[in-house]
């Protein structure tokens, strides 16, 4: 995904208030009237829990207080999962200032509570159970997504449209319905998340399509792919940006009979394109958008994939003034015009008591599958004249790489085409030796076409495939005519991933999909569409290539926390660890795979305290 980050210095707004201090939880996200019906049930599962939680809590007073100790326990004998190496099942988690202090049965909490916490505390030990037939899991994380990306885009939504021309009305409805845009035509448009492997017709679209509505025509708009791969402008803007170089090493600039620009960029061409600094209260409201919508669906950590300096600054700032409200894992941007960094810059460890990590450095191997940029051996099926574009060359990565990871920097490398991964893997393989690699602990970001023997050479490198199970439900539909029926096989290859002894770590890339964890829980066990569909019928898309619930678990908890560094802090549910954890209405480790998607998150919790819901 390209990146489009500004930086902000004030703080977010604060949370509603309720039961729990304004400081220690978030409002939950404002219910968009397409999903009323949804959201009444959640509302509903949400009174229901607390009507259990009031009438069975074994509590000395009032609310629960969650600064003092107290222990959350299954109402349905061990349906807390852990997470540890051996995968166990308990019954109840100790949580003590923040921390998990112990866990076992009821009464082997109270016993470590009476015995090592309850001369440290006045207070009596607060109980809770969870509703029946809920779960508790470890708090889920994110291993690649882009927080400030998927605010904006939240904005002005262009994702499900249908065509252009439902586009240019989706941001025609926009500017009607919002006065100060539509009095200065001046102001610049900008939205994302349009489509167009998903529109009947085989053109792109173009500048022309924008200026065809008189609402339209004469504004500044810029909107960008559901991948971030491609920005569709309008006329105006190609006029504040020119002019245009004839070419652009690793990005495309599409041309009208004319030869002259048509209002498509792709890739590195992105990069020419004007946009205007974005105030701090536009980077605020889409913070707060972004973590808003997180937690409300069980998200406690996000490794935001690119932060260029400005956007790094912004969290940084946030994390000194305490207003981080979840754990950020920030990857670096790299600019290989720009003087190397990795030797004069500390990583940022544990920033405010462990919400911010930033000690890696995130580098452009190629472009994407959906825009066609994505670096491949052989020609495109669907289009022979193009094999994709590396967006940086082997020789830069060869030079750059050893130095990043002789300084002590993770080195996570955006690469989704064969050849991307190929020539990736080369640079490693030569990089890492003399390496610690639990050290150093790279990654291949998306990782999502690589040969059986690169696969191979995946495992034994030991490289981290972070990978996004959404992606592949997403592009199944239009893969095997874009790699023919012979190469679509090395996409998404997840299970053949594992099987070569490769760690992998599971994420979204949200807002190029939904930030909702379960919803990739369900395409990696399935393999299925959200409608329970996919090419090759309702066994799954290539579905031997499905992951098992508990490496899906594995996926979102403990396996980012080490592609994170934190493993010793976040990930499972163990003494001595922080206590992130999620509640689950269901049990999704043995419920239908059908019904996974019907979850609800009734709490998010972090350092003991919830973020979103209530217990």
């Amino acid at each position: 995904m390209s990146l489009r980050q500004r930086p902000v210095s004030t703080e977010p707004a604060p949370p509603k208030e309720d039961s729990v201090p304004a400081k220690e939880k978030l409002a939950p996200p404002v219910p968009p009237k397409s999903a009323s019906s949804l959201w009444i049930l959640l509302a509903a599962v949400g009174i229901s829990a607390l009507v259990y939680f009031a009438s069975n809590s074994f509590i000395t007073g009032g609310s629960l207080d969650y600064l003092a100790p107290y222990a959350l326990c299954s109402s349905d004998s061990s349906k807390v999962y852990t997470v540890d190496a051996q995968n166990s099942q308990t019954q109840c988690i100790l949580i003590d200032n923040g921390y998990i202090a112990n866990t076992g049965t009821l009464e082997e909490v109270k016993l470590h509570w009476k015995t090592k916490v309850a001369g440290t505390s006045p207070s009596e030990l607060q109980i809770r159970y969870t509703p029946p037939g809920s779960i508790v899991v470890p708090g889920l994380s994110d291993s690649h997504a882009h927080l400030l990306e998927y605010g904006a885009s939240r904005e002005l939504a262009l994702e499900g449209t249908k065509d252009i021309q439902e586009t240019v009305a989706r941001v025609k409805k926009y500017i009607l319905a919002n006065p100060e845009i539509q009095r200065n035509t001046s102001t610049y448009v900008l939205g994302g998340g349009w489509d167009h492997t998903v529109w009947p017709t085989t053109r792109w679209p173009t500048a022309a399509d924008l200026d065809s509505d008189p609402v339209l025509r004469g504004r500044p708009i810029i909107l960008q792919s559901k991948d971030c791969h491609a920005l569709w402008v309008s006329s105006k803007v190609m006029e504040i940006s020119g002019p245009f170089p004839n070419v652009v090493e690793g990005g495309v600039i599409f041309r009208d009979d004319s030869g002259q620009p048509n209002g498509m960029f792709l890739d590195n061409a992105q990069d020419i394109i004007f946009q205007p600094a974005l105030t701090d209260g536009d980077l605020l409201r889409r913070f707060s958008i972004a973590v808003r919508d997180v937690v409300a669906v069980g998200l406690t950590s996000v490794h935001d994939a690119g932060l260029n300096p400005a956007s790094l600054k912004f969290f940084s700032k946030q994390a000194e003034l305490n207003k981080l409200p979840i754990r950020i894992y920030g990857m670096t941007f790299f600019d290989e015009n720009g003087e190397y960094w990795g030797n004069t810059t500390k990583p940022i460890i544990d920033a405010a008591n462990g919400r911010l990590n930033a000690r890696s450095v995130k580098i452009f191997a190629d472009g994407a599958l959906r825009t066609s940029g994505a670096a491949l051996y052989e020609p495109y099926a669907d289009d022979p004249t193009t094999t994709g574009a590396m967006r940086i060359t082997s020789e830069v990565l060869h030079h750059w790489l050893p130095l990043f990871l002789r300084d002590g920097w993770q080195v996570n490398v955006h690469a989704i085409g064969d050849r991307a991964n190929g020539i990736v893997l080369d640079v490693f393989e030569a990089s890492l030796k003399g390496i610690n690699i639990s050290a150093s602990r790279p990654r291949l970001e998306h990782a999502q076409i690589i040969t059986q023997a690169d696969r191979e050479r995946l495992g034994k490198l030991g490289v981290i495939a972070s990978i996004q199970p959404t992606h592949a439900t997403s592009d199944m539909w239009y893969a095997q005519d874009r790699l023919g029926p012979e190469r679509v096989k090395n996409l998404y290859a997840f299970r053949s991933i594992i099987n070569s002894g490769a760690r992998i770590a599971l994420g979204s890339d949200f807002p190029v999909e939904s930030p909702n964890p379960l919803t990739g829980f369900y395409a990696a066990i399935t393999r299925l569409s959200a409608d329970g569909e996919s090419p090759h019928g309702s066994d799954g898309w290539f579905p031997e290539e499905r992951l098992t619930r508990q490496e899906a678990l594995r996926g979102m908890t403990i396996d980012p926390a080490y592609a994170s560094f934190t493993e010793s802090t976040l990930g499972s549910l163990e003494p001595g660890k922080r206590a992130d954890f999620v509640i689950l209405s269901q049990d999704i480790m043995t419920i239908d795979p059908d019904q996974v998607l019907t979850t609800k998150v009734i709490a998010t919790v972090i350092d003991g305290k919830p973020v979103y819901g209530q217990f």
